[in-house]
């Protein structure tokens, strides 16, 4: 464990904005993150995992603690299912794979989803009507101010959409070491219904899909939709999709009734940022290297060299658009430092 000197997060961050972190240290074990915590002469302690959920705004005058403990485990297996521990530093994108190279289901629509599996729980990620709570079981979490390890069951998280306790209550106060999931074995349910899934199969000629499948399908669509952050920085949606209560998509959908929306209960309806955005005339635009994604408009790009001050600029310009055309507050899915 080596705390190194002024350096450059761009690689770090798949915006690859280009910002100096003061000090930074990479952890590979649970006891390293304890020890690194208990440095005093640190007063200020940011962490940094995948760096796929973050927009960073400024440089860092902090110890910058880049998350990457590895490890996948079997805690248990029956003929139905299997349970496994995750460490935070795994690629989540690559264990989705390998729980379908394994015939284990229930991951399989939140293919390509950049990031570690450290910061899954925060986001309480989903895609294509799955979401992490869906498999999951619990995590661990070292406590910032003890360095204790806390297990958090699935109602501790209270889990919403894209949300969690990490990103209220307990944000800033706890970092997630390891997640448990619960993972099921053939015959598998499979969800096709939500988005394109199903006309990707169809087109495909798969009548009897396997959880391959549809994570192939899943990626297709995705890579259709969104940009290589190898290629085009940024940091997938930007933006969660607003709810709205009943009354309000009343109003909303007599002035729009042409646009897209699920109701996801009695009183609540869920509208598409990218909709929203996109009847503002903001998909494709570009303001200097800083802009909006020509296929997806709940996208920002980097085209190269933006900073993190223009494309945060950028996203309150979109915001102060949606509100006031639509009266709806569109709120950031990134996390944003600086």
């Amino acid at each position: 464990m080596k705390i190194q000197k002024n350096i450059s997060l761009k690689t770090y961050n798949t915006f690859g904005i280009e910002a100096l972190a003061s000090h930074f240290v990479e952890i590979t074990t649970v006891q390293d993150l304890r020890e690194v915590l208990k440095k005093e002469d640190y007063p200020n302690k940011i962490v940094l995992s995948g760096g796929s959920n973050v927009l960073i705004t400024n440089d860092l005058n902090a110890l910058v603690i880049h998350l990457n403990i590895k490890g996948i485990t079997i805690l248990t297996e029956d003929a139905h299912s299997v349970s496994l521990k995750v460490m935070a530093g795994e690629n989540w994108h690559d264990l989705v794979i390998w729980t379908i190279s394994r015939d284990y289901g229930g991951l399989e629509n939140l293919s390509l989803i950049p990031g570690n599996v450290g910061t899954s729980p925060i986001q309480n990620i989903g895609a294509y009507g799955v979401e992490l709570k869906d498999s999951f079981v619990s995590c661990e979490a070292m406590d910032i101010g003890t360095q204790q390890l806390k297990t958090f069951s699935k109602s501790d998280c209270r889990f919403g959409y894209r949300d969690s306790i990490f990103k209220n209550a307990g944000k800033g106060k706890y970092i997630i070491t390891s997640v448990n999931l619960k993972l099921n074995k053939p015959p598998h349910k499979l969800y096709t219904s939500y988005g394109a899934i199903e006309s990707e199969l169809k087109e495909k000629k798969i009548k009897h899909p396997t959880i391959k499948d549809v994570s192939d399908a899943v990626i297709a669509i995705r890579r259709r939709k969104l940009p290589d952050p190898l290629k085009l920085g940024n940091s997938g949606s930007f933006f969660k999709n607003p709810v709205i209560t009943k009354d309000v998509f009343a109003t909303f959908l007599e002035n729009n009734p042409e646009a897209p929306f699920y109701q996801i209960s009695e009183s609540s309806y869920k509208i598409p940022a990218a909709w929203l955005i996109e009847q503002c005339g903001f998909k494709g635009k570009r303001f200097g290297d800083a802009g909006v994604h020509k296929n997806q408009a709940l996208v920002l790009v980097n085209h190269g060299d933006a900073s993190g001050q223009e494309l945060l600029q950028l996203a309150k310009k979109i915001q102060n658009a949606v509100l006031k055309q639509f009266g709806i507050v569109i709120k950031p899915e990134v996390n944003i430092i600086g």
